[in-house]
């Protein structure tokens, strides 16, 4: 609880034991999906045990638990895909039930290089209606080369369509690269995730995405992606101020832009739709001065809060707090710019907002 309220986590991933991804590899080699595999209850909550403990430890009430998406496979073929995606989404529902006031589920689409997207409409469908899921992971890049169509494009307006009328939330985060100038590099998946959640962001705000589907609600993880570097005319400076005024806004120069020859002069106007009640972005950064750039740059309103513990912050101390680098709770609760009711809004209120379908989910399973 945070000043006696609910604290909801919107970004968590599925703990499980080695049971999991030994049946993964065995999907991948023998290439012959098992259509009886469950988990024993007993490995499981030996799983979730440590998780557990982890949330209770950042004080964490309720998290939104959904595929680690390392582990999603979306390079695969469809039929591996989608038998996965189901047995994914099937564990994620089980973890739910055996911990119904901890744990609400969002689910993996069987998403391949095709992009699939007639099934992952289905799968959605029946990870909302049948698994009652609030969401569904969303990974831009399927095949990890770069090849996909980008979030903007018509190619993935049938599964924004369904999710609309779910009233599903999207959840944009990648998974694993194959650009080869990665090989090496520890764990190349953080850098995907940077890349392709800035490019998304970046799509998502200049196409006519919420035009199309005005209902839809889509979360960028990680803060989005890269911050903003360049500030353009109309731009505020710090969201998290009430001021609008000039010691706020990037006002025009009375400079002209330009300079190289051939080049023509113009002013910058930026006069983009208002997406406040589309397009989001959750808190999972764990360093304190990338996630208070990214509150200034995006503002509280547009920010859930989301930590991905147990994940890559668990093992680093944050000098800042003294606590456990995912313990983002306590990073924002040391940010001297931000108001509690800015606080509460991005740790209670605005994960509800977000996930339209949250309240009554939590509701069902006994969560107050």
């Amino acid at each position: 609880m945070y000043n006696g309220k609910l604290v909801i986590d919107t970004h968590g991933h599925i703990s499980t034991p080695p049971h999991f991804r030994a049946y993964a590899m065995n999907l991948q080699s023998l290439r012959t999906p098992d259509e009886d595999f469950e988990l024993p209850e007993g490995p499981m909550n030996a799983a979730l045990e440590r998780h557990l403990r982890l949330l209770d430890a950042r004080n964490i009430d309720v998290q939104l638990i959904s595929p680690r998406p390392v582990a999603m496979m979306h390079g695969e073929r469809a039929y591996i895909q989608n038998h996965w995606a189901e047995v994914t989404n099937n564990v994620i529902a089980q973890q739910c039930r055996l911990h119904p006031t901890r744990f609400v589920g969002v689910g993996q689409l069987p998403q391949t290089r095709g992009l699939n997207t007639q099934r992952c409409v289905a799968e959605l469908e029946r990870c909302v209606c049948q698994l009652g899921f609030v969401g569904a992971l969303l990974n831009p890049d399927p095949g990890g080369d770069r090849q996909a169509p980008g979030l903007d494009r018509e190619d993935w307006f049938p599964l924004y369509e369904k999710a609309e009328e779910l009233q599903a939330t999207l959840v944009v985060h990648p998974s694993g690269t194959l650009d080869p100038r990665l090989d090496g590099l520890p764990h190349p998946y953080q850098y995907n995730n940077l890349t392709e959640e800035t490019l998304a962001t970046m799509l998502l705000r200049k196409g006519n995405v919420f035009a199309r589907f005005p209902k839809l609600k889509i979360m960028v993880c990680h803060c989005g992606g890269g911050l903003r570097r360049l500030m353009e005319t109309g731009d505020t400076l710090d969201a998290t101020k009430t001021s609008r005024e000039r010691d706020n806004v990037a006002y025009s120069s009375g400079e002209a832009a330009g300079g190289q020859v051939g080049m023509k002069a113009k002013e910058v106007v930026i006069d983009g739709p208002d997406l406040s009640q589309n397009l989001y972005f959750d808190t999972c950064a764990y360093d304190p001065s990338f996630l208070a750039a990214a509150i200034r740059q995006l503002g509280p309103p547009s920010m859930a809060f989301g930590t991905e513990t147990p994940g890559a912050g668990s093992a680093t101390m944050n000098p800042v707090t003294g606590r456990p680098a995912d313990d983002v709770l306590a990073t924002i609760d040391s940010f001297d710019f931000l108001s509690l009711e800015q606080k509460m809004q991005m740790i209670h209120d605005n994960p509800r907002r977000v996930f339209p379908l949250l309240d009554a989910r939590m509701a069902v399973q006994g969560i107050h």
